[in-house]
């Protein structure tokens, strides 16, 4: 009797939801190549577990320029330079927005950051804030005296591990611990460490990575209840919320103690934007929310990404002894026998810095840049794109394109030698921080602390790997998640060298 009721009920279910599908599905005139999709899903299930490299695979396929579709929503993945141009460039404005995505959003208050806020007057404001007020090239440079001392504490650290009974080096943890010291002092005014608040770090950047089933079919939403996402996500960001009030408070206290407001070089970023909040002339108000969005913006975007990128840099040097001697030549002859590297040093490292260019090619520490999301219709590389599409541009299948690098899957710091290639987001065969209106802001701040770490480790240290380990052997797995770590730590033997 239940089976004769329910079954009509079922085969109605099937049709309408077929219905739904192939409805969503027709294709407009002359769109991008697209790989054949499944009902309901369409092509989540050739995502994998490491989006960038099958991605990269289809594009070989179907083509740089292809539409997929992850449940009803239209997808463009843009794998060449041509592709990221027209994108970030030629059309920015009209992919200015941003692609909605549930779990960032509860992690962001409401999408309230630079990263995930949709383009528009309150956006224009707060990038107008980070680029004027905290990461201008006077700020960055206020900064310089912090991060010396923290690259000094990191020598110093690896010495005294060196120096030990046990002295295997895990490079990896030492480079996060760096990274978070740099970040917490730039930004909140002191260090915050524990493990408590390691692991709320670590929480949240793996919430960031996650990939939301309900964001593209949302009659399935229920599926993420069950991963637990929504429910972690609202307890990490409540969390994050209490500590990043403490730290508020902190220096609301500390400024009616002191009164001080004078001494510009002494600010971080708190006391800057609680500055900002409360100026009473002014023609935006920043509220307790967007205060508390851009630090965390500014904390999580600079230090996970920051200590991604050293860790493969030195991954790659170890395991390239060729070209980290050429490296240490170039920093021990324009130290000049000097006890340590200073900022003033770097300009002159030219091979330093086509090492940290290689490897952004080979590692973008976010391979597919924070998707983008079209405004209006329009014609990309010949294609119609609709209104309403998101846009995933792969930037790290733009590094390995064999068009555009010889031998691409070889580390050649000596391709970038005489090359006016940068990643500043001018030229769009390497884009690790974005380009156009959503380039990433913190760029000079990043590269450094990056150049800098870099060129003191290799002045200071020989590295080989533990247990004889050929360097040639050394472990370059790849985590999954929106910032790509090496999957194992980093252990190294570090010899101190006069």
């Amino acid at each position: 009797m239940w089976f004769s009721f329910l079954l009509p009920l079922f085969i109605l279910a099937i049709a309408i939801i077929s219905k739904w599908y192939f409805s969503a599905s027709k294709p407009l005139k002359h769109q991008p190549p697209s790989p054949t999709k499944l009902p309901i899903i369409g092509n989540l299930h050739q995502l994998g577990s490491s989006p960038h490299r099958s991605l990269l695979a289809l594009a070989k396929t179907h083509g740089p320029l292809m539409l997929l579709h992850f449940g009803r929503v239209p997808v463009i993945v843009a794998s060449s330079a041509e592709a990221s141009q027209e994108i970030m460039k030629t059309h920015d404005l009209i992919f200015a927005n941003r692609a909605k995505s549930s779990v960032p959003s509860i992690l962001s208050y409401n999408a309230r950051d630079i990263a995930f806020a949709d383009y528009g007057e309150y956006w224009r404001q707060i990038k107008s804030i980070a680029v004027l007020q905290l990461l201008s090239q006077k700020r960055v440079q206020s900064f310089r005296r912090m991060r010396e001392e923290e690259t000094d504490l990191l020598v110093d650290r690896i010495k005294q591990i060196s120096s030990s009974s046990s002295p295997v080096v895990n490079l990896s943890e030492l480079l996060m611990s760096l990274t978070n010291g740099v970040i917490c002092r730039a930004a909140l005014g002191r260090k915050h460490g524990g493990e408590k608040f390691k692991q709320l770090f670590s929480d949240f950047v793996e919430l960031l990575g996650v990939f939301s089933v309900g964001d593209y079919i949302p009659w399935l939403s229920w599926v993420d209840r069950l991963n637990g996402y929504d429910v972690r996500a609202v307890k990490v960001a409540a969390e994050f919320d209490a500590f990043l009030e403490g730290v508020i408070k902190e220096h609301v206290d500390r400024k009616n103690i002191t009164s001080n407001g004078g001494d510009d070089e002494g600010k971080d970023f708190v006391d800057i934007l609680l500055e900002i909040q409360n100026e009473k002339d002014a023609s935006f108000l920043l509220d307790r929310d967007a205060v508390k969005a851009l630090i965390l913006d500014v904390f999580t975007g600079g230090t996970d990404s920051t200590y991604a990128t050293l860790e493969w840099e030195l991954s790659e040097l170890i395991r390239n002894p060729h070209t980290m001697k050429k490296l240490q030549q170039e920093v021990r002859e324009v130290a000049k026998g000097k006890p340590k590297i200073t900022e003033d040093d770097l300009d002159q490292m030219h091979y330093l810095k086509a090492v940290v260019k290689e490897s952004f090619r080979m590692h973008m520490p976010l391979p597919l840049l924070v998707p983008r999301e079209s405004t209006n219709d329009v014609k990309l590389m010949g294609y119609n794109i609709a209104a309403g599409t998101q846009v995933i541009i792969n930037a790290w299948a733009v590094g390995r394109d064999p068009s555009l690098w010889a031998n691409p899957d070889e580390f050649q710091p000596e391709r970038f030698l005489d090359s006016s290639v940068d990643y500043k987001g001018f030229h769009f065969e390497l884009t690790p921080f974005g380009a156009g209106r959503r380039k990433c802001p913190g760029i000079q701040f990043a590269m450094n602390v990056n150049e800098l770490v870099i060129a003191s480790l290799v002045h200071k240290f020989d590295f080989e790997l533990p247990d004889g380990q050929k360097p040639e052997d050394l472990d370059m797995s790849e985590t999954t998640g929106i910032t790509i770590h090496k999957k194992l730590p980093l252990l190294v033997v570090a010899t101190p060298c006069n």
